[in-house]
């Protein structure tokens, strides 16, 4: 703490965020309030809740904290989802017909996937675009409303320069999106670098521990969250009270299991990348990475995700993934345990086979989410494997 007493360090902020003492027993953590309804003493006279669909006290809590998290020096609000992909589908609702969204062209697989197929049908339309230096501009429509962003990307890890792309889009009046699920609130601050929106799949890194489904949008602005907190009440996709309390529980070890994470994923790239079995590595913690001098200057740390390919192909790739131990073969990441993931079949297999080629995927390309485990252990697995190529 500083002198004022504010919360400095990662890990203080993680534990304390939002973690007063529940009034009536002082349990040191909010408890599941597992109810539909609140008691009125009268009509429309309550004591803040009237039903659980548009309040929780377990959710408040996980809300509280993860705008703290996001936003230790300025006022922010927090709202939170049964999904991911619901906090997303929440700021699509925000849109209407005629209206234009910009993206970069590296996303994850179930956005491209509502964009398309989904958002469209309300003729909501949607370009992607690498969004390198100066494309923004050239992209800008009269009903462009949103830029969408991920960074790092998922998954060739591609770190936008969030700073620059977002003061071009307020110069056009865009909305700024930065989905900041592979960086979380401990490896990256988009409100710094002029985001508007952050989204989470608190799914991954924030509950950690592969046992809950969530997400959640931050934004600092009030105009914004009384949008968003319409859309949550209205159209209800809200998370139940005990996955608010797995993801609070979660969110308290994030900077300590973060911490591990990215060492762990240094050293295994670093590794990887002399490895003569590995034919292309992404990892932002490389200096052979396309974005690593923007990921040095607006991330902590490099974060938990690698992405590569193998000699061989799809081919390869399977059979190296069927000889590991330790990585289990499944979608989702930023779990404790260690995981590998097959884009092109898996996360990634909504989007149409050209854009996907397109925005740099290929067949063999395989994704590691870099778990907790000892790191020589999680190496010698990937060793072991690679040599039966």
């Amino acid at each position: 703490m500083d002198g004022s007493g504010e919360m400095t360090g990662d890990s203080t902020r993680c534990v304390h965020s939002s973690l007063d003492p529940e009034v009536t027993t002082g349990s040191v953590h909010t408890p599941i309030f597992q109810t539909s309804t609140y008691v009125q003493k009268d009509f429309s006279e309550h004591l803040g809740y009237e039903y659980a669909r548009g309040d929780n006290p377990t959710r408040n809590a996980l809300q509280r904290a993860l705008a703290e998290m996001e936003s230790p020096h300025q006022e922010a609000y927090g709202f939170c989802f049964g999904s991911g992909m619901a906090a997303i589908t929440t700021i699509s609702q925000m849109l209407k017909q005629g209206d234009h969204v910009i993206a970069c062209d590296d996303l994850y697989g179930g956005t491209v996937r509502l964009f398309d197929q989904i958002a469209s049908r309300f003729g909501i339309e949607t370009s992607y675009s690498p969004l390198k230096s100066g494309d923004l501009g050239k992209l800008v429509r009269e009903n462009s409303k949103i830029l969408w962003l991920e960074s790092p990307t998922n998954p060739l890890l591609t770190v936008h320069d969030l700073k620059a792309l977002a003061t071009e889009a307020k110069e056009h009046g865009l909305i700024v999106v930065v989905d900041s699920t592979f960086a979380t609130p401990i490896l990256q601050r988009p409100f710094e670098l002029g985001a508007d929106i952050i989204v989470h799949s608190t799914t991954k890194y924030i509950g950690g521990h592969s046992d809950v489904i969530g997400g959640c949008l931050i934004t600092q602005s009030k105009e914004l969250a009384e949008k968003i907190s319409f859309l949550q009440n209205a159209v209800g996709a809200v998370p139940a009270p005990m996955d608010c309390f797995l993801i609070l529980r979660g969110l308290r070890t994030l900077a300590l299991r973060m911490n591990r994470h990215c060492e762990s994923a240094q050293v295994l790239a670093e590794r990887l990348q002399d490895n003569e079995k590995v034919t292309r590595l992404f990892y932002p913690g490389l200096k052979s990475h396309p974005t690593h001098e923007i990921a040095q200057r607006q991330m902590k740390a490099f974060g938990g995700m690698i992405s590569l390919e193998v000699k061989g192909g799809e081919a390869g790739a399977r059979k190296f993934a069927a000889q590991l131990k330790l990585f289990a073969t499944a979608e989702s990441l930023g779990g404790i345990e260690s995981l590998i993931n097959h884009p092109w079949t898996m996360t990634h297999a909504a989007i149409p086979e050209k854009q996907r080629y397109d925005a740099g995927m290929t067949p063999g390309l395989i994704r590691l989410s870099v778990g907790i485990e000892d790191m020589e252990d999680l190496w010698q697995d990937l060793v072991t494997a690679l040599e039966t190529l």
